[in-house]
C-alpha cells in the first residue's frame, strides 16, 4: 500500500497522503488569498513534489492559480515573459492578487532549478509588485487526516489483507491500488518499473511522455489546468451561446464548476450566459452575459453565487422555452442535485411540444446527498463529508475526561445514506443507520449490547450515527433513548443533529478540482453536441442528457452519451450505489464478527473477488 503525499506512483489514483496534504496547503492559500487581497500583493507557494508536480498541479486548479510550475512540464525559454505578460493581464482585469504555485522540483527546459526566489525577484524587478514568498515545508505532511484518506486507508488495508489471505507461494507481488472508486490489484513490480520510466523520461527531456507516464488523471489535470490559465478567449466567435444554471439545494463546488464552465466556454469562442435562481429564474428572464473576470475569484466560494431553487420545470416549459429563444440559448449546463437531475428530464420530455427545448443538455452532479443517477461523485459531497467526519472528532474529544459516552449524531442526505456511511468509515462508527439496508427493532437490540459490551472494556467513547431519513419511526430521539435505557450504568449519551452545517464551508480541494474538471468536460461534451445538432439540422432524436461523474478520472474519464439511468424518484435514489459494498468493512471494524461469514455472498463478494490484472 503506497503512502506518500505527492502522489508519485504510477499504477494509482490516489495514494494514501495526498489528499490530506492537499487540505493543508489549501487552507493555507485561502489564508493567503484574503491578505495578498488586502495588500494588492503577489504571492509565490512552494509546495512539496521535488519529483512530481502533482501537489502543485491540483494546488493551481483548486485555487485558481495564475501560473504553477511543475517538473513534467518545464515552460517554454521565453516563459519570464510570458509571465509577467499574464500577471498584467489578471491586474488589468481588476484583480488584487497574483498566486504562483512552484514545485519544490521546478526546472526549465534545459534542467537548470526554478525557486520561489528566482520568480520573486523578475517580478519585483520587471513589474514592481509587492512580492511574498510562502515555503509551506513539512506542514503539508502534518494535521488530522482528512475523510478520503481515512477511507482510503481502511479500503486499502482490507484489500491488502484479502490479497496475502489468498495467495500462494507463487503469487507475484502486487500493490493495492485505487481505480476510480474500485481498489485493485496490480503487479509490483510493472508498477515501479513504470515509476522509474517517469524520472527517466525527466532526465532526457522528454517532458510530454513524463506527463502521460503520470496517468491519464495527471494528464487531464493538466490539460484543463493549461485552458483556464494560458489561453485567452479567441478574437473570431463561435456564434454559439450557452447558458449555466444551478439546481436544488446549494453544494460547495458549485462556484468552482460555474467558473471553470464560463472560462472553457468562452475559450470555445462561445457567448457566455450566467440564469440566477435555477430552472424559476430562466422561466422569469432571469439571465445575464456573463464574463471572463466576472468569475475570477469564484474557485473557493462556498454556496452558490448564481443563487439556485428547487423549482422544477414542468410547469414553466412555455415560459422556458420562449426564453431560450430570447436570448439565443443553443446549450444549456445544469449544476446540481436530484432536481437537476429529473428537471432536465422534464425539459426533454418537453421536446415534443415545444421546438426550442431541442438544445444539447448536460447535468453536472452537485450535491452533498450523493444521490444523482449515472455519476459516482457529487460536487459538494466530499466537503460535507470532511464536515461531519471533522465534527465526529471534536464531539467525541469533548468528552475527554468524562465517564463512558455514546454520542448519536443525525447526517443529512435525505434517503441516501452516503454521507452515513462514509462518514462512518472515516471517523470510526460503531453504527450507521441507513435507508438503503432496512434494520427493525432486533437489529438495534444487538447494535447496543454489542456496544454495551465494548463499552465494559477499555473502549471509552461511541459513536452512531443515523442518516435523516433512514427510518419513519427509529427517529434520532427514539435510537438516542434507546442507547440511554439500555446504557444506564456503563454509559451515557448525548445526541447532535449536524443540520445545515454540512451544506456550508469552503469547498474541500476535491471539490474545487472535480467542479474544475467536470465544467471543463460539459462545456466540451456540449460544445460537440451543438455542432452535431446544426449539422444534422436539429436536435438528434437520443436527446442530450450527459451525466459526468467519478473521482480523479477512473472509468468516468471519457463521458459518452448514454441513456439517463432510471432512479426511483420517490426517495430519490441511484438503482446501483457502489459505496454499498462498503458497509461489511464499516461493521468489521467495529468488531462485528458475523459479517465475516464468508457464506454471505452479497457483502464479501467485493473482499474476495478475484480481478483481472489491468495494465498500468
Amino acid at each position: 500500500m503506497v503512502g506518500s503525499i505527492d502522489n508519485d506512483f504510477c499504477g494509482t489514483d490516489m495514494t494514501i497522503g495526498t489528499d490530506s496534504a492537499l487540505h493543508r496547503i489549501i487552507e493555507i492559500v485561502d489564508a493567503i488569498t484574503t491578505t495578498a487581497q488586502s495588500h494588492q500583493r503577489t504571492f509565490v507557494l512552494e509546495v512539496m513534489g521535488r519529483h512530481c508536480g502533482y501537489l502543485a498541479l491540483i494546488t493551481a486548479l483548486a485555487c485558481g492559480a495564475d501560473w504553477v510550475f511543475i517538473p513534467e512540464s518545464p515552460p517554454e525559454d521565453d516563459w519570464e515573459d510570458h509571465l509577467c505578460r499574464r500577471l498584467t493581464e489578471t491586474r488589468d482585469g481588476g484583480s488584487r492578487l497574483n498566486i504562483i504555485i512552484v514545485a519544490e522540483g521546478a526546472i526549465d527546459k534545459h534542467g537548470k532549478a526554478i525557486t520561489s526566489d528566482d520568480i520573486k525577484s523578475l517580478v519585483v524587478k520587471r513589474l514592481g509588485y509587492d512580492t511574498r514568498v510562502t515555503i509551506l515545508g513539512h506542514v503539508q505532511r502534518g494535521g488530522t487526516p482528512s475523510a478520503f484518506d481515512r477511507i482510503l486507508g481502511s479500503r486499502m488495508g482490507v484489500e491488502a489483507v484479502m490479497a496475502l489471505l489468498e495467495a500462494t507461494p507463487e503469487t507475484p507481488a502486487c500493490v493495492v491500488s485505487l481505480s476510480g472508486n474500485q481498489a485493485v490489484r496490480l503487479p509490483l513490480m510493472e508498477c515501479v518499473q513504470v515509476t522509474k520510466d517517469v524520472t527517466k523520461a525527466m532526465n532526457e527531456g522528454r517532458f510530454e511522455e513524463a506527463v502521460k507516464l503520470r496517468g491519464r488523471s495527471f494528464e487531464n489535470n493538466w490539460e484543463v489546468y493549461k485552458l483556464l490559465a494560458h489561453i485567452r478567449p479567441p478574437a473570431t466567435k463561435s456564434g454559439y451561446t450557452l447558458a449555466v444554471l444551478n439546481v436544488g439545494a446549494p453544494a460547495a463546488g458549485m462556484n468552482a464548476a460555474v467558473r471553470s464552465t464560463v472560462r472553457i466556454g468562452l475559450i470555445h469562442g462561445h457567448r457566455m450566459l450566467a440564469v440566477h435562481d435555477g430552472f424559476e429564474g430562466l422561466a422569469l428572464g432571469m439571465v445575464e452575459e456573463i464574463n471572463w473576470n466576472r468569475v475570477g475569484a469564484w474557485t473557493g466560494l462556498g454556496g452558490s453565487k448564481l443563487g439556485t431553487k428547487r423549482t422544477l420545470p414542468k410547469k414553466y416549459l412555455e415560459e422556458i422555452s420562449a426564453n431560450i429563444s430570447k436570448f439565443g440559448i443553443h446549450g444549456l449546463v445544469v449544476i446540481g442535485g436530484f432536481e437537476a437531475f429529473t428537471g432536465s428530464l422534464e425539459l426533454v420530455e418537453g421536446r415534443a411540444r415545444y421546438e426550442e427545448l431541442c438544445v444539447p443538455l448536460c447535468v453536472i452532479p452537485a450535491t452533498v446527498s450523493n444521490n444523482v443517477p449515472g455519476s459516482d461523485f457529487s460536487i459538494g459531497a466530499d466537503t460535507a463529508l470532511n464536515t461531519i467526519t471533522t465534527t465526529c472528532d471534536r464531539i467525541k474529544q469533548s468528552a475527554a475526561g468524562t465517564k463512558r459516552r455514546v454520542f448519536i449524531i443525525e447526517t443529512m442526505g435525505g434517503f441516501c445514506g452516503y454521507l452515513a456511511t462514509m462518514a462512518g468509515l472515516a471517523a470510526g462508527a460503531d453504527a450507521a443507520y441507513i435507508y438503503e439496508e432496512p434494520f427493525n427493532i432486533r437489529d438495534l437490540q444487538v447494535n447496543v449490547e454489542h456496544l454495551t459490551e465494548k463499552m465494559k472494556t477499555t473502549v471509552q467513547r461511541g459513536l452512531v450515527l443515523r442518516n435523516e431519513r433512514c427510518n419513519e419511526n427509529y427517529t434520532t430521539d427514539f435510537i438516542y433513548s434507546l442507547y440511554s435505557e439500555e446504557g444506564k450504568g456503563i454509559f451515557d449519551c448525548r445526541q447532535n443533529v449536524l443540520g445545515h452545517m454540512q451544506q456550508g464551508g469552503s469547498p474541500t480541494p476535491f471539490d474545487r478540482n472535480f467542479g474544475t474538471k467536470m465544467g471543463a468536460k460539459a462545456v466540451a461534451w456540449i460544445t460537440g453536441k451543438i455542432k452535431e445538432c446544426s449539422r444534422h439540422g436539429g436536435c438528434p432524436p437520443w436527446g442530450c442528457l450527459e451525466d459526468l461523474g467519478g473521482r480523479e478520472g477512473g472509468s468516468h474519464s471519457s463521458p459518452q452519451p448514454k441513456a439517463a439511468p432510471s432512479p426511483c424518484p420517490v426517495h430519490r435514489l441511484p438503482k446501483e450505489q457502489w459505496w454499498l459494498k462498503l458497509r461489511p468493512i464499516l461493521k468489521i471494524l467495529a468488531k462485528y464478527h458475523t459479517e465475516l461469514d464468508t457464506s454471505d455472498t452479497a457483502h464479501m463478494e467485493h473482499l474476495s473477488r478475484k480481478i483481472p490484472v489491468p495494465s498500468v
